[in-house]
């Protein structure tokens, strides 16, 4: 379990396929502090540790992974935000995010307000009751409050220090990104059902 607060980045030094599997070889100042089995979110989308050497660890996306994410678009030299599970007893200052992406969206447009930035993206029509105004939705990883809800997109302002310490500032519109959507909405929808 996450909670959508970006703990740093980490830049994609080698991938590896084997058979319908990639392993990403990470470096990150966070790599000594991580230990093997330990999930981590990378761009929202957990994965297991499976190796450490220094600065650099690697993780392994299955077939099931790749297909409901961005991660098989990744290349060499992409920054990552990454973020280490939660601990019980801390404070939750995003939302609760599983680290279990639900569908690819798509940046479409990127205002600059002068000071902060405007992100607006798409997402499939079918998941529009999972979006609400104020609400939260995780992107990339990182926890963002919603407004400007339409049938099929929303937009999220982005924060000096957010637009730094994460991968937004390498956003272009017409790129895809991870997209989780509120976990305690989605049981809400289903309860509905």
């Amino acid at each position: 379990m996450f909670t959508g607060i970006i703990e740093s980045m980490g830049e994609l030094v080698k991938m590896e396929k084997e058979q319908n599997n990639i392993h990403f070889y990470i470096r990150s100042v966070l790599a000594q502090e991580l230990k093997i089995d330990q999930s981590l979110a990378h761009d929202g989308v957990c994965l297991t540790v499976v190796d450490i050497q220094g600065d650099l660890y690697t993780v392994t996306a299955v077939h099931e992974t790749l297909e409901k994410s961005v991660l098989g678009m990744w290349r060499e030299g992409r920054k990552i935000n990454l973020e280490r599970a939660m601990k019980l007893g801390d404070r939750l200052d995003g939302h609760l995010v599983q680290g279990h992406v639900d569908q690819v969206g798509e940046c479409i447009n990127i205002d600059d307000q002068g000071g902060s930035w405007r992100f607006d993206f798409r997402f499939s029509p079918k998941n529009h009751s999972l979006v609400i105004e104020k609400g939260s939705l995780c992107i990339n990883g990182a926890s963002l409050t919603v407004f400007n809800v339409t049938e099929n997109s929303c937009s999220v302002a982005i924060i000096p220090y957010t637009y730094e310490y994460t991968n937004f500032h390498q956003l272009q519109p017409g790129d895809q990104v991870n997209l989780e959507f509120d976990m305690i909405g989605k049981y809400v929808a289903k309860s509905k059902a």
